[in-house]
């Protein structure tokens, strides 16, 4: 199944136009929280906050099948 990874922050989004191919919804959670690690290590390094923002997992669709927060630790 395609999932998208949607940045978002209240009406702001950065939308992710490629998308991945993944097994199933739990290999794109997997994925997700990667991306996430990548995006707050960048954060850190350039001082900036992701604080308020989430990635949205999405199907070709636009229905959002799980939606993490940037700004909590998961694993």
């Amino acid at each position: 199944m395609r999932c998208y990874f949607h940045l978002v922050n209240g009406p702001e989004t950065i939308p992710d136009d490629m998308g991945i191919e993944v097994s199933n919804l739990e290999a794109a959670q997997d994925f997700a929280l990667q991306a996430i690690d990548d995006i707050r290590e960048e954060a850190i390094q350039a001082g900036a906050s992701w604080q308020g923002w989430r990635l949205d997992i999405v199907d070709p669709s636009g229905s959002v099948l799980l939606s993490i927060p940037l700004g909590l630790t998961l694993h």
